[in-house]
């Protein structure tokens, strides 16, 4: 396989991932989006769907949210925002307040580190449980 050929196979394989990621209405799984995608691309490899949710990551296409105790989540809203999950059921929805940037310079000057972004995951019960 030439370099050309390969990378129109992953550039397709990506848009496959990526397309499948944004029809979830929540935060899935390596596993949740690969099993939707091979409904319909029966061969693609679990690595194949992992590999591209990360370089989709990389570029800064999607998020990859990291709870903790949890496996990977992917979203595909790529702006910096918040989080809530279900202590019932699970589920992992985003919350829709400002990002606050002054949290950032507030511990960067207090503590002489460099922060890039920080996250914040809100637990409880979702309306449904």
């Amino acid at each position: 396989m030439s370099v050309i050929e390969k990378k129109t196979r992953n550039t397709v394989q990506k848009k496959i991932v990526l397309d499948t990621l944004k029809r979830f209405g929540s935060h899935p799984t390596v596993d949740d989006i690969h099993a939707e995608v091979k409904k319909t691309y029966t061969t693609i490899s679990k690595n194949t769907v992992y590999r591209n949710l990360r370089q989709l990551a990389d570029d800064g296409e999607i998020r990859k949210v990291s709870l903790p105790g949890e496996p990977e989540r992917y979203d595909k809203a790529n702006v910096r925002h918040y989080h809530f999950q279900c202590k019932i059921c699970g589920l992992t929805s985003d919350i829709e307040i400002k990002y606050l940037e002054d949290i950032n310079a507030a511990a960067m000057q207090k503590h002489g580190v460099q922060i890039d972004e920080h996250e914040i995951v809100f637990r409880g019960v979702c309306p449904q449980c």
